[in-house]
């Protein structure tokens, strides 16, 4: 049985904190003087150009600095469980963090949420999920970007934006988080101006801690984590109207093997495995970009050039048993080239179209070139086979995939009397794939003749969009959007015969939602309902005939609709609140067969029936400038089904995590707890044939983990 804190403890345990939290009747008039409280004021770039998400016909949350910071957020997939209808599959090797939005998401080769780093989108997930290290915001926008952002965002986008170099005084920070499971956690940052025109911004750290599994055969623990990562910022302002902005991120992992093991063995004794042989994961990645914006009178020009190289090496027992009967090493990398060059209206100068109607517009093309190579190789011992008594290795792929593309968008919004926003878009994306496959035997006689593909296709689609907003108030919007969703098709490195390739997947997307502000600004809330309809669905399926490979197969028709709600609030200087639900029905079609095996009507696998988090964050001065502060927070998930036959899943379940301390003007100290009642559950699993007792392999959530953080600031 899973083991819930959702029933009774955790909410009991939160509604108390927020009760604490907001005002009660004799506080107004003990503080003095009154201070006037509004939420501040952010900006996001979901839809590439700044602007306030409140005004945005879209669902978009951000999560800000203070959020990361006071959350102890360290990962994408952390900072995600403050965004509705959002659910990360993380796994214990960095490079397997696949995102899911409504019920959409794919494979790690062709994703169709894509994550964009400092405006470089990373078209393969395996360089996605980095340390969030000098990061000032993310923003998770839900719903297809296909006009705008194109190939891989049929499901959305995450933006992550890196800390902007300090051009008017030296600030710096050092951070070290201790904790259990040997956890040691090294953070430093600097940044400040050179000369007039310039400033620069250096940050490093070094993340360790053992692992959460323990091997019952050796005593090992499995699944230890060891990173080192840095990034480097170059900021020149030669003029007021021209920047130009350097940025270089590289980050060493150096972890321990998989923590898979078969489903009911998972759920009967928690972080335990057992098997003969102990391999590792690991990964390097690095990035450079290079930002240029020219800042007009009536018009922006800005360039993103991105450069991302990743390498991976894996070794592991693929059978996941005491027996040694299969390993298997898996070398890929990777190398992308990224250009796009933006045209925009300026904020305060749209073009006038008459006396009462105005208009905003950007113009962009988008240029990439991508080469993957994979080199996977299984170790059979003997007689695992049938009457093969010799050992044999076989290479399930030998791959290499080259992809290049180009995409051309445009998008207007035209203002109507200071009430209405019409926006129009679209975007025209092509793109060329090559792919050389190879699967064979090495083996001293011929056991099977070897597969080799080599194929060329191109793939092109014109991705609109349209929507309307209307301001109800000044402080709120109501909005209803349509928009065509597009994922290229292309090659698996491996995969059964006859699926070598697979083709285009397509959506159209209807949402209308809410948008408004309460009590002087003091409260946000977002309403949204959304209905997905798409076709030709690309989904990741086990390979059957190759243990823990995956490949990617158009399976039918599908339909995602639901809601989603979030609230944020101050109710009183020092005290934040916020909450967000949302909820999912997701379904494959009528008629939708997926390996052999009829679907229709199943749940789409990984999707929650509903999400939910709720929180607080509060502060309090004291005196010779002592700031104390906390922040709670609970987050809820539905039950969902691991795989697409609907054989398998995880029951609803709950975490909590807690944090808090001080912080003076020089010096701060905290402690912290993250799964504060020590939820057990399985966030991942898959159908894994007659190597698994149970049919499925899986990885448990991390368990209840806690320790102090201090550090100096200046």
């Amino acid at each position: 049985m899973t083991r819930m804190f959702s029933n009774r403890t955790g909410p009991c345990v939160l509604a108390i904190v927020l009760t604490v939290a907001m005002p009660r009747p004799g506080d107004a008039q003990s503080v003095q003087p009154q201070v006037h409280v509004t939420l501040p004021t952010v900006t996001v770039t979901a839809q590439k150009e700044p602007a306030d998400p409140q005004t945005l016909p879209v669902s978009v949350t951000l999560v800000p600095l203070d959020a990361l910071w006071n959350g102890g957020l360290l990962t994408i997939g952390d900072a995600s469980i403050e965004a509705p209808n959002t659910y990360f599959t993380d796994f214990t090797a960095r490079k397997l963090s696949n995102p899911r939005f409504r019920g959409i998401g794919s494979s790690p080769a062709n994703p169709a949420i894509s994550t964009y780093i400092d405006g470089v989108p990373q078209l393969n997930t395996n360089s996605s999920s980095i340390e969030l290290l000098d990061v000032t915001q993310l923003e998770f926008v839900r719903g297809p970007q296909s006009a705008l952002f194109g190939r891989n965002t049929l499901g959305g986008v995450v933006n992550v934006t890196s800390v902007r170099p300090s051009s008017t005084r030296w600030t710096g920070s050092a951070v070290v988080p201790v904790g259990n499971y040997s956890a040691v956690d090294v953070r430093a940052h600097a940044s400040g101006p050179i000369g007039g025109k310039a400033a620069v911004a250096f940050a490093i750290g070094d993340s360790r801690r053992d692992g959460f599994t323990t091997n019952d055969v050796t005593g090992h623990d499995i699944d230890f984590r060891h990173a080192t990562f840095g990034k480097a910022q170059l900021l020149v302002t030669p003029t007021a109207r021209w920047e130009a902005r350097l940025i270089y991120t590289g980050e060493r992992a150096r972890d321990g093997d998989y923590a898979l093991n078969d489903l009911d063995a998972l759920r009967q004794r928690p972080f335990h495995a057992a098997r003969d042989f102990e391999g590792h994961t690991n990964r390097d990645v690095h990035a450079t970009t290079f930002l240029t914006q020219y800042a007009g009178r009536r018009f922006t020009v800005a360039t993103t050039t991105g450069f991302v190289h990743w390498k991976t090496a894996d070794l592991t027992d693929l059978d996941y048993t005491p027996l040694p009967l299969l390993t298997r090493s898996n070398d890929e990398k990777d190398f992308q080239w990224t250009q796009e060059v933006r045209f925009a209206s300026t904020a305060a100068h749209p073009v006038k179209l008459g006396d009462r109607a105005s208009l905003k517009w950007q113009s962009g093309i988008f240029l990439f070139t991508q080469n993957y190579d994979q080199d996977a190789v299984n170790t059979f011992a003997p007689f695992v086979l049938p009457f093969v008594p010799f050992t044999v290795t076989q290479h399930s792929p030998l791959a290499a995939l080259d992809d290049t593309g180009v995409g051309v968008y445009g998008n207007g919004t035209v203002t109507l009397a200071d009430k209405a926003d019409v926006t129009i878009g679209a975007r025209f994306d092509r793109e060329n794939r090559k792919a050389a496959l190879s699967t064979f035997f090495v083996a001293p006689v011929l056991l099977a003749l070897p597969v080799n593909v080599n194929a060329e296709k191109a793939f092109s689609n014109v991705s609109p969009q349209a929507a309307l907003s209307y301001h109800v108030r000044p402080d709120a919007i109501a909005y209803v959007s349509v928009s065509g969703g597009y994922k290229a098709g292309g090659f698996n490195p491996a995969s059964p015969a006859g699926s070598e390739a697979y083709g285009e997947e397509h959506t159209w997307n209807v949402e209308g939602g809410l948008k408004s502000a309460w009590a002087g600004r003091r409260v946000a809330t977002n309403l949204a309902v959304f209905s997905i309809d798409w076709q030709d669905l690309q989904l990741n399926l086990p390979n059957p005939s190759v243990p823990g490979q995956f490949y990617i197969s158009n399976v039918g028709s599908a339909r995602s609709s639901g809601v989603e709600i979030e609230v944020r609030g101050r109710a009183r200087d020092g005290v934040d609140l916020f909450g967000a639900f949302g909820y999912t029905h997701a379904r494959f079609g009528a008629g939708t067969t997926s390996s052999g095996v009829d679907t229709s009507h199943n749940k789409i696998p990984n999707t929650p029936d509903y999400t939910a988090a709720l929180g607080t964050e509060v502060s309090h001065g004291l005196s010779r400038g002592i700031r104390l502060y906390g922040r709670a927070e609970a987050v809820f998930y539905g039950a969902f089904k691991y795989d697409d036959a609907n054989a398998a899943g995880q029951n609803a379940y709950s975490l909590a995590n807690l944090r808090g301390g001080a912080r003076g003007k020089l010096v701060f100290a905290e402690a912290w707890i993250r799964n504060a009642f020590d939820t057990h559950c399985v966030p991942v699993a898959f159908p894994y044939g007659q190597l698994a007792r149970s049919g499925f392999i899986g990885e448990r959530g991390r368990p209840r983990t806690f320790g102090v953080t201090a550090g100096v600031t200046f």
